[in-house]
């Protein structure tokens, strides 16, 4: 997308909002998504290998998330509230050292199971442990990036703005699942992407650290109350660097107060299909291509079929969203309907390429349907509410991820069907749901104060 894209066309709304995001702090935006995506999905692409190679159960690798997802719910309204006070790149930066510690310990906890110095059920509890840092550190990063964006950006470009930024992830779904195979070394193993991953998350903080310019409050020199939040102290006059931010709500906005209720439903109940369905692709491949006897090699095939999906999310993100102008209700529900063809295209595919096309379509459809429900919830609040709407946005997306990959894993091992059918209905259950509840394209994005 252009940096045009990102540009208010009024000259006024610029000069009201602080102006366009610049090409060199959008690419640190970037970075910071997509490390953390890529980083994410070569863990889950190598994850049913290594569950496998260590004899658990696969809902039992399902659950080891579960812990991580749930902290991801409690502590990103709290990041998100703390991005408001204490500015957006510090948060980003707390959720990119969550990420290092939580991806180098992952790693090194379940390379000592692999080994056999751990009992795969001691390897397991240690990754949990570990990943929880992630949950409860890594959920600063994403609202931070979200409302650092969206405070930035006229309601008119919102929804391609975040769909830029979600395309971020999409991107490192792609890589991810690339590198994975090749990061499988002699010494490390199967654990091989969480260390290279973590030592690339900190080249990514270094490059935060030092290019994104601080945007923090500033106190006045004496110990007097200031009048306004992020005040520059007595002078009115801001540095270059410096970023005009609203004065945070008085008020706190919940998960379901009227405004937020339809997209944080469809956020909710999207989110889980989408879960649900990524959890189940890795074990499907092993199954359906008879690897469970060589795990080793199935980090491969899981992975091809993971981008396929990442390149149909980019797809949409990159192409379909602003290429026909697309506001939040029609991305939500074409996306919807997409996600529900290709999940039912899934529970039939009996070999790679069609399970492969399967997933793509599924993909596509869901890289639509997230970058919605996103703008959906950013449009529906107030330019000074986008801290708190960010972190809603990503608690619902934590949440998704809470007991929906364990129940999908659960369900399609004893039956296809059940799994598979499961997704479709919520698919369906969006779909109608937000034909008649979410409010219509012009009217969110209608310019506003």
């Amino acid at each position: 997308m252009a940096e045009s894209d990102l540009t208010p066309a009024p000259a006024e709304t610029a000069t009201r909002y602080g102006g366009a995001i610049s090409r060199g702090r959008m690419a640190l935006l970037f970075a910071v998504m997509l490390t953390t995506a890529a980083g994410n999905t070569a863990m889950q692409s190598v994850m049913p290998s290594i569950g496998t190679a260590l004899g658990v159960n696969d809902v039992w690798i399902s659950l080891a998330y579960t812990w991580s997802a749930l902290l991801w719910v409690v502590c990103a309204p709290f990041w998100a509230g703390r991005s408001d006070q204490r500015g957006r790149k510090a948060m980003m930066a707390l959720g990119m050292f969550g990420f290092i510690v939580s991806m180098a310990l992952c790693g090194l906890a379940l390379w000592l199971g692999l080994t056999g110095v751990l009992s795969a059920f001691w390897a397991l509890i240690a990754f949990a442990g570990a990943r929880s840092l992630y949950g409860g550190f890594g959920s600063a990063a994403p609202p931070a990036v979200q409302a650092y964006v969206a405070s930035r950006t006229p309601r008119a470009e919102r929804t391609q703005a975040l769909s830029l930024i979600a395309s971020s992830f999409g991107l490192g779904t792609v890589i991810g699942p690339a590198l994975a195979p090749l990061m499988v070394l002699p010494v490390l193993g199967l654990t091989g992407p969480f260390i290279i991953f973590a030592l690339i998350g900190i080249i990514t903080l270094i490059a935060l650290r030092l290019r994104l310019p601080n945007d923090e409050p500033q106190f006045p020199a004496r110990g007097t109350a200031y009048d306004a939040p992020y005040a520059g102290g007595p002078s009115t006059e801001q540095s270059e660097d410096s970023e005009t931010m609203p004065p945070p709500p008085a008020t706190r906005l919940r998960w379901f107060e009227p405004r937020l209720r339809p997209w944080v439903i469809v956020g909710l109940l999207g989110g889980h299909a989408q879960a649900m369905t990524l959890g189940i692709a890795g074990f499907l491949v092993l199954d359906r291509m008879g690897l469970r006897a060589t795990p080793d090699d199935g980090t491969g095939a899981v992975g091809l079929v993971l981008m396929a999906g990442a390149i149909a999310t980019l797809l949409a993100q990159w192409g379909l969203i602003p290429r026909f102008d697309l506001g939040p209700r029609a991305a939500t529900l074409s996306g919807i309907a997409v996600a529900a063809a290709g999940v039912a295209m899934l529970g039939v595919a009996d070999d790679l390429h069609l399970i492969a096309l399967s997933f793509a379509i599924a993909s596509l459809g869901f890289g639509l349907f997230r970058p919605g429900s996103t703008s959906g919830t950013s449009l529906a609040v107030t330019r000074a509410e986008q801290g708190q709407a960010s972190g809603v946005t990503a608690s619902v997306a934590g949440a998704s991820y809470v007991f929906a990959p364990a129940l999908g894993v659960w369900l399609y091992g004893h039956s296809d069907w059940l799994g598979f059918g499961l997704i479709v209905a919520l698919c369906a259950t969006v779909f109608g749901y937000g034909w008649y509840a979410l409010q219509a394209d012009e009217e969110l994005t209608r310019e506003r104060r």
